[in-house]
């Protein structure tokens, strides 16, 4: 699995940067505009405030199954999520905790899901 988190946070490192990108070129470094953006009609809000909401769900998780799991590295999500989001931060917490399993051996936490 670690190869598909590795694929996966490429991936949503560079589409999420492909919208940002063409924003930041057509309105330039106005992150004021950037953050009125994301709320310009209820559609859009409130996906935004889902996405938001996920995100606080998904660091307060992480930072207590990394100190549960012994998972090294994970401030490294906290920017991730911060300059990307969580199409990166979630495959690569998932890459760090796959790589901690097997690093010690281990098989990795059972997810209930045949193999």
């Amino acid at each position: 699995m670690r190869w598909f988190y590795l694929v996966m946070m490429v991936i949503g490192t560079v589409v999420p940067w492909v919208f940002f990108g063409g924003f930041f070129a057509a309105e330039g470094l106005d992150v004021p505009l950037f953050l009125r953006s994301l709320f310009p009609n209820g559609a859009a809000s409130g996906f935004t405030a889902d996405v938001l909401l996920s995100i606080v769900v998904f660091l307060v998780w992480s930072a207590t199954d990394a100190r549960r799991s012994g998972v090294h590295r994970w401030w490294l999500v906290v920017p991730a999520t911060c300059l990307v989001g969580l199409s990166l931060s979630l495959p690569l917490y998932l890459y760090l905790r796959e790589t901690r399993d097997a690093a010690a051996g281990a098989d990795p936490v059972p997810t209930g899901v045949p193999a």
